[in-house]
């Protein structure tokens, strides 16, 4: 039986580690799940503009996945969860930077993706949270 590997990011995901008793990623075999990814920086900071923010959990997504053995051209699921800025949508602000960013990390390789409005997320402040599984084969070590 495969035994679960867990990761934490170092900088914030130690501090969230401690804080708040969760890893960023953990891997089973060739799959890698991680935990939702914010916008922060490693002292849990937030860039005021919304582009920042959502370049900046897409750079989170990629730091983790590399401590899992994984990159985003592994990913096969995207859920990413948002706080509107639109009354009956998402908003353009949010889907056009997601879309950019899937395409300028993944090139023509497509994950299936659900984007989800929320009324809040887990840090004040904070405006999307990116979740990913990947899979990606163990490297042998031959």
């Amino acid at each position: 039986m495969t035994r679960p590997e867990f990761f934490t990011t170092p900088g914030y995901g130690d501090m969230l580690r401690e804080r708040l008793h969760y890893h960023q990623a953990v891997r089973l075999g060739d799959t890698v799940h991680l935990s939702g990814q914010g916008g922060w920086d490693d002292e849990f900071h937030f860039p005021t503009d919304l582009r920042d923010e959502i370049v900046q959990a897409f750079d989170n997504v990629e730091r983790t996945l590399a401590l899992a053995g994984a990159t985003w051209r592994d990913v096969v699921a995207v859920d990413s969860f948002h706080v509107p800025t639109a009354t009956d949508e998402i908003g353009d602000e949010h889907t056009s930077v997601m879309t950019e960013q899937l395409h300028l990390r993944m090139g023509d390789h497509a994950p299936v993706w659900t984007e989800i409005g929320v009324a809040a997320l887990g840090a004040v402040g904070m405006r999307v949270e990116i979740r990913v599984t990947a899979i990606a084969p163990v490297a042998d070590g031959s």
